[in-house]
């Protein structure tokens, strides 16, 4: 069952500007053109970036005059996530429907970004991909699929910040939970059932300053900043040789920023590595960060002065569904009936919310629209495949919540 806290529901007291047809069947790719016009740019990672609160209330407004039980949290000023739940009759499985409301930047966008225009079987637009295009499907399959009340509770939970830090999708899990999720994310209509987490850490490496002229009286961390490279090239080689994942492959480390020394003249006195470590589902955060200090506890022990220190910045534990869940059952019997093919299985070398929502205790995986461009100079998405999504999470929303 759903297990909202406070805040309580929101009551708009005003009607959506997108009413439903008479069969209750509205369009999502009308829906999804919709959702695109609103900007809702990241501000961490585009600053000035409107943020999620104009597209949050209107999706608000969509839910509560739909019958929806509407949350609104907001930890972080500015930054609003949105549970809407239609409650069931009781004696039924819940079901959370996580889609993202923010997109990332459109300096450099082809056209207008917000347009939300539709030719050639297409919909572009910011977003479109990752994720309006998902967003609406969700809507739409949860107002047609609670047309006949349900058993179990249905949450559609639409988070801010999925693009930076996740920090939407954290509040919701503090606050609501469901027997089982699907987190709707561009999988171009496949099954997203595992994806690799990371970490990241900054190295300094601590020398000692002196003349460039007498380098013996100094200690050089840029030349201990050469011997952990190696070694990483080593780790590397050793992650490389490991039996791969069938889906995702390796995990993978390596050096995203460096810097170091003061002068020409002068031996440099430190050095600062920015480390990142990609980690499949069998490495947690915890092994890898004890796997990097082994390494430079090595170095310590074999060359002279060699001091360093090793923060964790942030971590995130790498995703891998149950393929006996019912929620993957499900899902893919849905999907196939829907695409008329056995749907595909995927990995993702890049980290997702799915992450979040099974560490909180909720089965779950991924599943998302066709098309291109996320995070690109121009973002599409194929219409038919937002009607597919929104008719294979119907049919899912049914036969989980009945």
């Amino acid at each position: 069952m759903a297990t909202p806290t406070e805040p309580g529901p929101v009551d708009t007291g005003r009607h959506s500007t997108l009413e439903p047809a008479a069969n209750g069947h509205l369009d999502p790719v009308a829906l999804a053109a919709r959702l695109i016009t609103i900007d809702s740019v990241n501000p961490d990672l585009a600053p000035g970036g409107a943020g999620e609160t104009e597209i949050a209330a209107w999706c608000s407004e969509w839910l509560a005059t739909r019958g929806f039980e509407v949350h609104r949290l907001e930890e972080s000023v500015g930054r609003p996530s949105i549970v809407g739940i239609k409650r069931g009759t009781g004696g039924g499985r819940s079901l959370m429907l996580n889609a993202h409301l923010d997109t990332v930047g459109v300096d450099g966008y082809e056209g207008d970004p917000f347009a939300g225009e539709r030719h050639s079987g297409r919909l572009h637009g910011r977003g479109a991909f990752d994720t309006k295009g998902g967003l609406a499907a969700v809507l739409v399959a949860a107002q047609r699929a609670t047309l006949t009340p349900l058993a179990g509770d249905v949450l559609v939970t639409l988070v801010a910040d999925e693009e930076f830090g996740s920090s939407g999708t954290e509040e919701v899990l503090r606050r609501f939970s469901a027997d089982s999720a699907v987190v709707v994310e561009p999988s171009e209509l496949s099954l997203t059932v595992c994806h690799r987490g990371f970490a990241w850490f900054d190295l300094t490496l601590h020398g000692r300053a002196a003349h460039g002229s007498m380098p013996e009286q100094g200690v050089d961390a840029i030349r201990h900043a050469g011997l952990v490279l190696r070694a990483l090239d080593d780790l590397r080689t050793g992650l490389e040789q490991k039996p791969p994942h069938p889906l995702l492959g390796h995990g993978t480390v390596r050096v995203a920023v460096i810097a170091g020394g003061t002068d020409a003249a002068t031996v440099a006195p430190s050095c600062t590595l920015t480390i990142e470590r990609r980690t499949l589902p069998s490495e947690t955060p915890d092994a890898v960060e004890a796997e990097l200090r082994r390494l430079l506890d090595h170095l310590a022990q074999g060359t002279p002065d060699f001091g360093y220190t090793l923060t964790r910045l942030v971590a995130r534990a790498a995703f891998e569904a149950d393929p006996d869940w019912p929620i993957v059952l499900e899902l893919a019997e849905q999907a196939e009936r829907v695409l008329g093919h056995p749907v595909v299985q995927r990995g993702e070398p890049f980290w997702t919310d799915a992450a979040l929502v099974l560490a909180a205790g909720i089965p779950c995986l991924l599943f998302g629209v066709d098309g291109g461009g996320a995070h690109a100079t121009a973002e599409w998405a194929t219409e038919r495949s937002i009607h597919q999504v929104a008719e294979v999470l119907e049919a899912t929303i049914v036969s989980i919540c009945a």
